[in-house]
């Protein structure tokens, strides 16, 4: 039976635990470390994201679990902060730390730290937070204790991170849970669980075997692009971490197009069999994984037509895989936007899935379908 994108997509929803949903008892971390990364901000996308996917999930489990330490947030694709598990973040910041952006001539410039004062700058920061969480005003008072690095605070007081960032990507800090309405840093290392910051090359050959096992089947210029688009990867690096993936990669067609996908995969992928016509609805966050990934302009993903509302951040609803509407609930009311050309409405998975946002919410919600 030839592989149709309506079977590769249903493939993905399983392994994105979207279609079957994660059965009850998966946690926040299954979800996460199954993605590998969920955006953090705004907070509630990172709440709807997960619990779009576990069977019993609400909002504010993501908050607990961050809080608990079983979750770290961190800085990582576009500079934005990412919450990803303790044992896989490492592996997507080894690809971050890759471009050394800090060595740029305008960073060396503007912050006074050459390349070979980061070691040092480094240092002080982990010993500054080695008594626990500093906020940030907090650690910016430690950066004025400094006669080396009292120079940084005036250029971190209007609220600029810039600086902070490779902080992260180097493995040496991450998010506590804020305070006094103040954002707060944490040692990464002194996380439970925390692996540390492998080798790049180690990294990304994890983060793609990762996308191809989550994201896949994909053309492999769309994993590239996650290395080198998403977490700023230099192209020369992409091309050789690619190169080195492909005696574990088995080519496929798809509809004409030519993905990759990871060889032990494959059974499992030719197995997969299309979702029914009026099932497989999901009700997903902004920027969620499942467009950010492939990126917004795969039209398998994306139509065309519609891709200006979901590159605006707007809530996906997913039809069989593909973004089919938009969505926004406001109190107790769910409005979807359906697309022209999306067919007709499933209302059956419609209602299961808007019973599910609402359970997360905790609250019934009553679905007005626009544009049918």
């Amino acid at each position: 039976m030839a592989l149709t994108w309506a079977r590769a997509l249903s493939w993905r929803l399983g392994r994105q635990l979207l279609d079957p949903v994660g059965a009850a008892g998966t946690s926040v971390v299954d979800v996460v470390g199954r993605l590998g990364s969920v955006p953090a901000w705004p907070a509630t996308a990172a709440e709807h994201g997960v619990a779009a996917r576990r069977a019993g999930g609400r909002v504010g489990d993501v908050a607990e679990a961050f809080a608990a330490g079983e979750v770290v947030t961190v800085y990582a694709f576009g500079g934005a902060t990412h919450v990803m598990t303790p044992q896989d973040a490492g592996a997507y910041l080894a690809v971050r730390a890759s471009s050394r952006m800090w060595a740029l001539r305008s960073w060396v410039v503007h912050y006074g730290l050459a390349p070979d004062d980061w070691p040092a700058f480094r240092r002080y920061v982990r010993d500054a937070l080695a008594d626990g969480p500093l906020t940030r005003s907090e650690l910016l008072d430690a950066f004025a204790r400094s006669r080396r690095y009292r120079h940084l605070r005036p250029l971190l007081a209007d609220g600029n991170d810039t600086l902070l960032k490779p902080l992260s990507w180097h493995g040496d800090i991450g998010f506590a849970p804020g305070r006094d309405g103040e954002a707060a840093y944490q040692r990464l290392d002194a996380v439970p669980g925390w692996a540390g910051v492998p080798d790049a090359d180690a990294g990304a050959a994890r983060v793609l075997d990762h996308y191809l096992r989550v994201h896949g089947p994909a053309p492999l210029e769309r994993a590239g692009a996650w290395l080198g688009q998403g977490l700023g990867a230099r192209r020369r690096d992409v091309v050789r971490w690619l190169a080195a993936l492909e005696p574990r990669v088995v080519r496929l067609d798809v509809e004409g197009v030519e993905v990759a996908v990871l060889a032990e995969d494959v059974d499992d992928l030719r197995a997969a069999r299309a979702a029914p016509a009026g099932s497989s609805v999901a009700l997903l966050p902004g920027r969620d994984p499942w467009v950010t990934a492939p990126g917004t302009d795969d039209p398998r993903v994306v139509p065309p037509a519609h891709r200006s509302a979901i590159s605006r951040n707007g809530n996906p609803v997913l039809h069989r895989g593909v973004v089919a509407g938009t969505w926004t609930l406001k109190g107790e009311a769910l409005r979807v936007t359906w697309f022209e050309g999306s067919g007709r409405v499933p209302r059956s998975g419609l209602d299961e899935a808007a019973a599910r946002l609402g359970a997360a919410v905790g609250r019934e919600v009553g679905v007005d379908v626009q544009g049918a």
